[in-house]
């Protein structure tokens, strides 16, 4: 484990949940985008974590049986950005809308304005916390650094 692990696995899940929140703008601006580029109506996005595989010298170590830094991760990434297929679209009645069917429902996104909102705090107090995180093995970094003076 190098000095700047802690630093790597921080900014790794800064990016993360810098694109979680960007991907939670795009479900918010589409929320009544009754039609998309493949003439279908906008699905809600989801993002996908999962955990970065460790370099050669982590499996190396483990294949050894070392157990220095032990249970210490390597950071997050995104794996893929998915639509929500399983949440069906809302159907509503507006005969007088241009995307109205023969029964005259429109069919907007599977949207939930308040479930984005729960999801954009939660990806905002999370950056907070990598912030923090981050800031905080940068000033042990430069307290360790004023020992030799």
């Amino acid at each position: 484990m190098t000095m700047f692990h802690s630093m790597n696995t921080t900014a790794s899940a800064l990016t993360a949940q810098r694109l979680r929140m960007d991907v939670i703008s795009s479900n918010m601006a589409n929320v009544d985008s009754t039609r998309g580029i493949n003439g279908e109506p906008y699905r809600r996005k989801m993002v996908v974590l999962e955990p970065k595989e460790g370099n050669f010298s982590s499996f190396l170590n483990k294949a050894m049986g070392k157990t220095d830094g032990a249970g210490a991760g390597n950071g997050v990434k995104v794996s893929r950005i998915v639509e929500d297929r399983e949440n069906p679209l809302k159907m509503v009645f507006d005969p007088e809308h241009p995307d109205a069917n023969q029964e005259g429902y429109v069919a907007y996104p599977n949207v939930d304005p308040l479930r984005e909102m729960v999801d954009l705090i939660s990806a905002t107090r999370s950056y907070e916390a990598n912030v923090t995180v981050f800031n905080a093995s940068k000033g042990m970094m430069m307290k360790a650094l004023e020992i030799g003076k």
